[in-house]
């Protein structure tokens, strides 16, 4: 979660999403995030949220990401326009299937990650679906706007709220409300009805759990979300939690684990870079990037167990077995699932196996940690079965 000085500093400066009235009746404490009004927490605090997540189902307020959508007269030519600013293949992106990316710089560093839908229906096709970061959408929405060819458009939708149901417990949730979602694969996505109410779906989402997220037109939010929250499984989730159990997942915070310093090889994201974009190149940041992930980079993305019960928090030293500074803890915090201390940070190549001995300084003292593989939480998407 961002601290509160990363956002704007006062009350009346910020934004607020379409479910504002509706977390402040459900007694939210509220944080500046992004730029907006966040829930933090509800009465239950924290630690309950998490759990319920890692066991029932979560409902979050994700509205503040960026939505908007790329529109081009046909898919291959929407594709190669957002395949000249990332290093996603989206020219063999199938219907209703979604991709993770990255927007590079073309020094390779990252300018945000977000997520990229083609549209199911044939009839839409030349338009690609954009969910980018909270914190990113203005500089995102620019980049997009002074690059795209002529033939393609940014339409920015303002007027849509996005809401993610998270947890074991969704697709049951979903099986009554939607049984068209309920079947969905990972990365997949619809448009169907919740309750009369017309959404897009995806089968995905930032906590590791299976899980939905859906965008619906901003009026129609609020009475979404209480339908869902109506149903017995479902509890609204806020930012505390949705960080915890992000950390478990070992998913990168934008502006924390990620940023327009670091490559996605270094991050660990190598998987988001296509076979034929690795073979052809033609990216931001390609010489780079390819360079990296052939000879590997000079720091890397790790899994980080503290020693005893207390936390390394963002920023904390990292030092290797000789007193050397190697790296910084990039998001840390307690891993209620994980049962203790947990970390993601960088350190330098040869001291990123797993297994290597590490000592943070937390306060002033030094504490023994060690390199473990992420993610600290398995994954729980639904993977559907080759039929």
């Amino acid at each position: 979660m961002a601290h509160a000085s990363e956002a704007d500093t006062t009350v009346a400066s910020l934004s607020e999403t379409p479910l504002a009235d509706l977390h402040r009746k459900l007694g939210a404490r509220m944080v500046p995030f992004a730029g907006y009004s966040m829930p933090v927490q509800y009465p239950t605090g924290i630690l309950t949220e998490h759990n319920w997540t890692r066991e029932k189902a979560g409902l979050f307020d994700v509205s503040h990401m960026g939505q908007c959508f790329l529109v081009g007269p046909d898919h291959a030519t929407t594709a190669k326009a957002l395949e000249a600013l990332t290093p996603g293949d989206f020219q063999g992106l199938g219907l209703g299937r979604i991709r993770y990316t990255l927007f590079t710089t073309t020094e390779g560093g990252i300018i945000d990650d977000l997520m990229v839908t083609r549209a199911a229906d044939a009839g839409a096709d030349g338009t690609l679906f954009l969910v980018v970061n909270a914190g990113r959408k203005t500089v995102d929405y620019a980049h997009l706007a002074a690059n795209l060819p002529e033939d393609v458009e940014l339409v920015v939708a303002e007027d849509r709220a996005l809401l993610a149901l998270q947890g074991p417990l969704a697709a049951a949730v979903m099986a009554r409300l939607c049984p068209a979602a309920a079947t969905m694969g990972f990365m997949t996505a619809i448009s169907a009805a919740i309750d009369g109410i017309d959404c897009a779906i995806s089968r995905s989402g930032y906590t590791g759990e299976d899980g939905f997220e859906i965008s619906v037109d901003a009026d129609k939010a609020e009475a979404l979300a209480s339908r869902l929250l109506a149903e017995p499984e479902v509890a609204p989730i806020g930012l505390g939690a949705r960080d915890s159990l992000r950390l478990e997942a070992g998913l990168c915070l934008y502006g924390h684990d990620i940023d327009e310093a670091t490559s996605p090889a270094e991050a660990d994201l190598g998987f988001a870079i296509g076979k034929r974009r690795r073979a052809d190149g033609g990216f931001p940041g390609a010489g780079r990037i390819l360079s990296e992930l052939a000879d590997g980079p000079p720091r890397l993305r790790v899994g980080i167990q503290p020693e005893g019960r207390a936390p390394a928090r963002e920023g904390t030293e990292i030092h290797d077995a000789t007193g050397t500074l190697i790296g910084l803890v990039t998001s840390g915090g307690f891993g209620p699932t994980a049962g203790g201390p947990i970390a993601m940070g960088y350190v330098s190549a040869d001291s990123a196996a797993p297994g290597t001995s590490l000592t943070l300084i937390v306060r002033g003292k030094p504490l023994a940690a060690r390199v473990v593989p992420l993610p600290f939480v398995p994954h729980r998407y639904f993977r559907k079965s080759a039929s």
